[in-house]
């Protein structure tokens, strides 16, 4: 049957103008920290491994994300504004810069990882998702950085103004963007930004800011949202956000930070003051449940896993790296290594980057035999909590206070050094 011309042209309009070589959101195209790209050698000094280019900026914690020649990242100014730049990936030159007003003070015992912008923003080719501190989530342009739409969760739902600022990473699907936002979950018609449905509400406020971000997986055959609250996995319908099914995840004041990887119908999750626990989801005449099939004793903390040949390779609580079975829950090995306290991992093939949040990038081999550190390299000269960002031959790695380009293979000439944005 022919499609009639119409929905050949809604079809045609909704269609994702993102390239292959893109890295639009949190964690990359698919959400998983796999990368499709060129292979990575076997070394990352500077003949093979090399920066293009650098640009100081102010403080983010958010992640790069490239969508075809542009690259973007967020900032804080002056503990009052919060920024976004659009730069061209090739050298640097900033395009467009677009800014507001919005800040937020952390709580004391959270202060030491700062008061700035959190969320890794996410890009369908077309239109820039942003996450504000203060609950509020802006639609930018990618060409011009015109602000296309603004929902702000703290007026529009009356919500509090969440303790931690709005930490998860936008989510784009289709014709819609999904948050943990305004003391719930929402779904938005990513043009216009009207609410579609909201589920999962809480009551806000310190147990209200989460933490994680949502993701999709096929779970008992059927493609549903994973989302992780403060306190507890879900299970979501995208159509009508009805709730299929959760379950309680234990952890120290509910820091559920990092996002459920998914493998088969095993979700693995770890936590800060949990445990490490494989939850399998099932179905049966139409009613899905979820249950724990596994536990261990490491605790996560804010390090999400990848995933390879059914082996999660994550690091710990400890500062340690353990690969362990998803679907067993059994331990390959644990590293005797010690390292940061924080790694955003990027596969590939059978390599493994990390990068801490003290610029220490490690390359390692996927090996389910024991821990194999390839080679590693100090980068840059201030923190990185930001994750990575893996496109074609180029990683974007985002420091606190400045964005680097570095490029595979040998060097062409000396890095070039852009000029700082605009205040």
């Amino acid at each position: 049957m022919k499609m009639p011309f119409a929905a050949l042209l809604i079809a045609f309009a909704s269609a994702s103008v993102l390239c292959a070589g893109d890295w639009p959101q949190w964690r990359g195209p698919q959400r998983n920290g796999q990368f499709t790209g060129p292979a990575w050698p076997d070394k990352l000094d500077a003949s093979h491994l090399h920066q293009v280019w650098r640009v100081e900026l102010g403080p983010s914690y958010s992640g790069p994300i490239v969508s075809g020649k542009r690259v973007f990242t967020t900032e804080t100014k002056d503990k009052k504004f919060e920024a976004v730049t659009a730069f061209d990936r090739k050298t640097g030159k900033e395009l467009w810069r677009t800014q507001w007003e919005g800040a937020v003070s952390v709580p004391f015992f959270a202060r030491s990882n700062g008061d700035w912008i959190r969320a890794t923003p996410a890009c369908d080719g077309e239109s820039l998702f942003v996450a504000g501190m203060r609950d509020v989530l802006v639609c930018l342009d990618v060409e011009t950085g015109k602000e296309r739409w603004r929902f702000d969760f703290v007026k529009k739902l009356e919500a509090p103004v969440p303790d931690f600022g709005f930490v998860c990473s936008p989510l784009v699907d289709g014709e819609a963007v999904y948050v943990q936002a305004g003391a719930s979950f929402v779904k938005l018609n990513k043009r216009t930004g009207e609410v579609i449905w909201r589920t999962l509400k809480d009551k806000g406020g310190m147990f209200g800011s989460v933490f994680s971000s949502p993701t999709f997986a096929k779970l008992a055959g059927k493609r549903q949202l994973v989302v992780q609250t403060r306190e507890k996995l879900a299970g979501v319908d995208p159509a009508d956000g009805k709730v299929l099914w959760e379950q309680t995840v234990e952890a120290f004041r509910g820091m559920n930070i990092l996002t459920p990887v998914a493998h088969g119908d095993i979700l693995f999750s770890s936590t800060y003051g949990g445990k490490t626990i494989g939850f399998k989801v099932t179905q049966a005449d139409g009613k899905f449940a979820c249950a724990e099939v596994w536990r261990h004793k490491s605790q996560g903390y804010m390090s999400t896993p990848v995933v390879m040949d059914g082996v999660a390779y994550t690091h710990l609580k400890s500062q340690r790296v353990m690969a362990i079975e998803v679907e067993s829950g059994r331990e390959l090995w644990t590293s005797g290594t010690s390292f940061g306290k924080y790694w955003s991992l990027v596969a590939q093939g059978g390599r493994i980057l990390a990068l801490d949040q003290r610029g220490q990038l490690f390359l390692l081999r996927a090996n389910k035999e024991k821990f194999e550190l390839l080679d590693e390299r100090k980068l840059g000269g201030t923190e990185t909590w930001a994750h990575l960002a893996a496109a074609d031959d180029e990683l974007f790695i985002r420091e606190l206070n400045a964005l680097t380009a570095y490029r595979w293979g040998k060097s062409e000439g000396a890095p070039e050094k852009a000029g700082a944005s605009n205040p």
